[in-house]
């Protein structure tokens, strides 16, 4: 891990590098695509690592209330299967776009995972960089979206939890979440 993990912690926040499907955490948040079933990036991370109980989950998610897909910005829960966390929330980001300001749609996937979270009763959770990939969302920017949306849920009563890991994969993204962190 590194030295971001080992020393920076906010009130419970704090950031990690490494593999989002190794977190012993409550919850872990899947960066979805709409259609529940799996696909690339940290996705295919997650349905792969946590075998085939959290597919057969989003099968029946979507054959009940998500028929056409979990909407942009929204989070629903299923079991973790076999990863190391008891949950995974999954919540679909929005694909970045010049012309369109669509930061309140991302800002929703935190804000709506931490609220099914919290629903569940989980004290730790851990986020990837939410529609950073190829999703195309500018990594800094997505970066600050993501912490002042968690800062701004938890400091509204969200919870309540004992850590709310940012977990990143490269030393790009562990600065740029560093900085929003105001490391």
């Amino acid at each position: 891990m590194s030295k971001a993990e080992d020393t920076y912690d906010e009130g419970g926040l704090t950031l990690a590098l490494g593999d989002i499907t190794q977190q012993d955490v409550d919850v872990v948040v899947n960066a979805a695509n709409s259609s529940l079933l799996g696909g690339g990036g940290v996705d295919g991370a997650i349905h792969r690592r946590g075998g085939p109980r959290i597919l057969e989950e989003c099968r029946a998610l979507r054959a009940s209330r998500y028929g056409r897909g979990l909407p942009t910005g929204q989070a629903v829960a299923t079991t973790a299967g076999e990863l190391p966390a008891r949950w995974v929330v999954h919540t679909v980001g929005p694909v970045y776009s010049r012309e369109e300001d669509r930061s309140a749609l991302l800002a929703s996937c935190y804000r709506e995972s931490l609220g099914v979270a919290a629903g569940l009763g989980a004290r730790t959770v851990a986020f990837p960089a939410i529609s950073t990939g190829v999703y195309g969302w500018p990594l800094e920017d997505g970066a600050r979206i993501a912490v002042r949306t968690v800062r701004e849920a938890l400091a509204a009563g969200t919870g309540p939890f004992d850590e709310v890991r940012f977990v990143v994969f490269d030393v790009r993204g562990e600065q740029a979440f560093a900085a929003a962190l105001g490391r």
